[in-house]
C-alpha cells in the first residue's frame, strides 16, 4: 500500500480526531458528548461510532455506524466494544478503555482480524476518544474503525497487533511536525571558467588581468599627484 493509498483509508479517522480536537477546550477540558455534531463528521459517519463506559474496563456502543454493521454481520448498537476483538486480546482493550476514561488520552489501535474459511486478510485502524456527559464526567467516547481488504464471511474480530496512547492533541501535532519538511542543504556547483567567443568562433577563456608595465619593468603608478599653482 502506498503512503497515498494509506492517507485516502484513514481519512475517516483523521477527520474525526480533528473535529474533536477543534472541541478540546483551550485548557485542554475533554468536550461534552451534547457538543458533537454529525454534519461535523458526515463524510465518516458509516465508520464512526459513540461509546458508553458501563465498567472501569468496559465501554458499550451506543450509536454505531454501518462499517461495523457489516464488520459483525448484525446490529452492532447496544454491543460491548469488545465484541469486535478477539477473546485474547480483550485485556488490552479493556486496559486501554480503563486509561481513556481515568486520564482522558487519545487511544490508537492497528488491527488484524482472525482469518479462516471465508475469511481473507483483513487489517484494521481503530481511534478512541475520550468525551464527557451532560453532567461533566469521563464516561463518553467517540471512535471509529477503517479497514483494509474484503469483510467477506462474518462476524470478523481483530487482533490488536499495536496500541498506543496520547494526551490530547499530542498524536494530531507530531504528524504536523512529521508532515514539515526541512529544507536541504544541496552542495554549491562549482564555477566554470567565463568563456567567450572569437572572432573566428572558436571558444576562449580569457587571460588574467595584469597591469601594464613601463619600458624600465616598474609597474606605473595607479594614482598621479598633480599639483596647480593657478590660485
Amino acid at each position: 500500500m502506498t503512503e497515498h493509498e494509506k492517507e485516502r483509508r484513514l481519512a475517516p479517522l483523521r477527520l474525526i480526531e480533528a473535529y474533536w480536537q477543534g472541541l478540546v477546550g483551550a485548557d485542554g477540558q475533554i468536550p461534552l458528548r451534547s457538543q458533537i455534531d454529525p454534519r461535523g463528521i458526515e463524510s465518516a459517519l458509516e465508520y464512526a461510532f459513540l461509546g458508553e463506559r458501563i465498567a472501569p474496563m468496559l465501554a458499550k456502543l451506543r450509536v454505531a455506524g454501518t462499517h461495523l454493521n457489516e464488520l459483525m454481520g448484525m446490529e452492532t448498537s447496544g454491543m460491548p466494544l469488545s465484541a469486535l476483538i478477539a477473546p485474547e486480546d480483550r485485556d488490552q482493550l479493556g486496559a486501554a478503555i480503563a486509561k481513556l476514561f481515568a486520564d482522558g488520552v487519545e487511544v490508537r489501535m492497528h488491527l488484524v482480524a482472525e482469518e479462516g474459511f471465508g475469511k481473507s486478510r483483513l487489517t484494521g485502524d481503530m481511534v478512541l476518544l475520550p468525551l464527557r456527559s451532560d453532567m461533566g464526567d469521563l464516561s463518553r467516547m467517540i471512535g471509529a474503525l477503517v479497514t483494509h481488504g474484503r469483510v467477506g464471511r462474518t462476524p470478523r474480530r481483530f487482533r490488536i497487533e499495536s496500541i498506543s496512547m496520547h494526551a490530547p492533541g499530542e498524536a494530531l501535532a507530531k504528524r504536523e511536525e512529521h508532515s514539515i519538511k526541512k529544507p536541504v542543504s544541496l552542495p554549491k556547483p562549482p564555477v566554470a571558467p567565463v568563456r567567450a567567443l572569437a572572432e573566428d568562433g572558436s571558444p576562449f577563456t580569457p587571460a588574467p588581468f595584469k597591469p601594464a608595465q613601463d619600458s624600465s619593468g616598474k609597474r606605473p603608478p595607479y594614482l598621479r599627484l598633480i599639483v596647480s599653482n593657478d590660485d
